[in-house]
């Protein structure tokens, strides 16, 4: 299955995430191919407010479990975090079979 993470970060949370970046970026290389795209959510200012990812579990446990050992969620940097499943059908422009 395939999730649509938007997470928010807290107020004045700029320089935690960027403390914090290091371990998250780590973290996210174990996932591999797990992750099906991730970046910065940006504010009119061009300032990071948030991160979206979208990644493949095999269920909402999985990515629960995942989430419940983010950095960016263990040190409090997100503080609001929306999660959509979806069904990724192109990936660098190309239809992806299933």
């Amino acid at each position: 299955m395939q999730f649509l993470v938007k997470a928010y970060d807290g107020p004045n949370m700029l320089d935690k995430r960027m403390e914090v970046r290091p371990m998250h970026l780590e973290g996210m290389k174990k996932f591999g191919k797990q992750v099906i795209v991730a970046g910065g959510l940006l504010d009119n200012e061009g300032k990071m407010k948030g991160s979206t990812l979208v990644m493949e579990f095999p269920d909402r446990p999985a990515l629960d479990d995942y989430l419940a050992h983010e950095p960016y969620v263990v040190a409090g940097v997100w503080q609001k975090i929306e999660v959509e499943t979806m069904n990724v059908v192109l990936l660098d422009g190309e239809k992806i079979q299933k």
